[in-house]
């Protein structure tokens, strides 16, 4: 059984958030402050962090920052505020996903398991195949599609699980041309769950990894008006 951290102050909310995830078929536990969140979360017990922004002790933020540094598992912001500057830093800091309050049980049941899914998805390694090394290329990126690792000029460089899903759609589909809908219902599987801004942060953090100069991209390029591109000459 999949399990899932809920760190939430607001007790009636972290409840309800409870009641329909376990009636989905989760096992999760409750933490009612960013601390106590904190040294949960870096257990590496859980498979999903749900992480309301505003938090006793430690923001939502900085836990998600902290958390991000030492794990992969899918991090889903919850938050009252809903301007783009704090869904793109929450973004930017590791999350996966921000979902604005109030929102629908059921909307949050379908981000987590599209979440876990993909997760799953990313990480498992069929048996018999452990000993064998899976690679794709392009310019001087590398990537390692069982081990989850990319190399840039030969030295390792660490992506989060959607940089990385969204790197590997870059290469595997290279000199095509992809609007932010098309990338976001691609590469998070969820049409119309979200905005659009989650595909903008993610191919900055992209470029900023990649490119020898993100201010100039070469590599993924902005198509203006339409998306972008990545250039597989």
């Amino acid at each position: 059984m999949e399990r899932i951290l809920i760190v939430e102050d607001d007790q009636p909310i972290a409840e309800l958030e409870r009641d329909y995830l376990e009636l989905s078929g989760y096992a999760v536990e409750m933490a009612t402050d960013g601390k106590a969140g904190l040294e949960l979360g870096l257990t590496g017990q859980y498979d999903l962090i749900l992480l309301d922004v505003m938090l006793p002790e430690l923001s939502g933020l900085e836990v998600c920052e902290q958390l991000r540094a030492k794990m992969d598992q899918p991090i889903l912001m919850v938050s009252a505020k809903k301007e783009d500057i704090d869904k793109i830093r929450a973004l930017g800091l590791g999350a996966d996903d921000y979902i604005s309050k109030p929102f629908s049980p059921s909307e949050l049941v379908a981000r987590v398991k599209a979440h876990l899914s993909r997760f799953k998805r990313l990480t498992h390694i069929e048996a018999g195949e452990k000993n064998q090394a899976h690679f794709i290329s392009a310019h001087h990126i590398r990537l390692d599609t069982l081990a989850h690792k990319v190399f840039v000029l030969d030295q390792e460089v660490i992506f989060t699980t959607k940089e990385f899903d969204l790197l590997k759609f870059f290469i595997e589909h290279p000199n095509q041309v992809f609007s932010k809908d098309d990338l976001f219902e691609l590469i998070w599987g969820m049409e119309a769950l979200s905005d659009t801004s989650t595909v903008v942060v993610h191919v900055r953090r992209l470029r900023e990894k990649i490119e020898f100069d993100s201010n100039k991209p070469r590599l993924i390029e902005t198509v203006w008006g339409t998306g972008y591109r990545f250039n597989g000459e």
